[in-house]
């Protein structure tokens, strides 16, 4: 069950979600819309899956930066959001895909007890400048049926996230390092 406007509002008030810094105009019927941070880092080259990614980072600055086709960029949330009750559910949205951005389309579920800035992947299918915390999608918080389980009690590798975190899929990857 998603969470309407409504219900976030009131949520956050009992103190069920986080979100700060919080706004309450940047509630939406169904959604929080949240913003851009002030960070990119950027890959232009191979990866490979069984290494750490070695990433180039830059500020936003007030003036905009210009995105390229072809560069992966990692930025983050402006919002750091979380919830011990309801998990979390982040998308771009429709005036950001209307730009040619992706953002956000590999991983777009946050589990309960996890508060963090998200990392964001981000890709452009033409050059397009952004700028520092501009909307650039919304967050819904679903009800989740069940025993709550934390995600601060699994021991995942992501848990402590505030920034832009880059893959660690070579910490599981048998031909990455011990």
């Amino acid at each position: 069950m998603i969470l309407t406007g409504p219900a976030i509002a009131a949520a956050k008030a009992a103190g069920e979600i986080t979100i700060e810094p919080y706004e309450p105009k940047r509630i939406s019927p169904n959604a929080y819309d949240w913003r851009l941070g002030d960070t990119l880092r950027f890959h232009d080259g191979s990866l490979d899956a069984a290494k750490p990614t070695e990433f180039q980072e830059a500020p936003i600055p007030d003036t905009g930066y210009v995105l390229r086709p072809e560069v992966l960029y990692l930025g983050t949330t402006y919002e750091r959001t979380g919830s011990e009750t309801y998990a979390q559910f982040l998308n771009g949205d429709r005036t950001i895909g209307a730009l040619g951005i992706w953002v956000h389309v590999s991983a777009p579920l946050s589990h309960q007890g996890h508060a963090i800035r998200w990392t964001l992947e981000i890709r452009v299918s033409r050059p397009v400048r952004v700028y520092p915390r501009m909307t650039f999608g919304k967050l819904v918080f679903l009800k989740a049926l069940g025993a709550m389980a934390s995600y601060q009690h699994h021991g995942l590798k992501y848990r402590s996230s505030q920034g832009i975190e880059t893959s660690r899929l070579y910490e599981e990857n048998p031909g990455g390092p011990a």
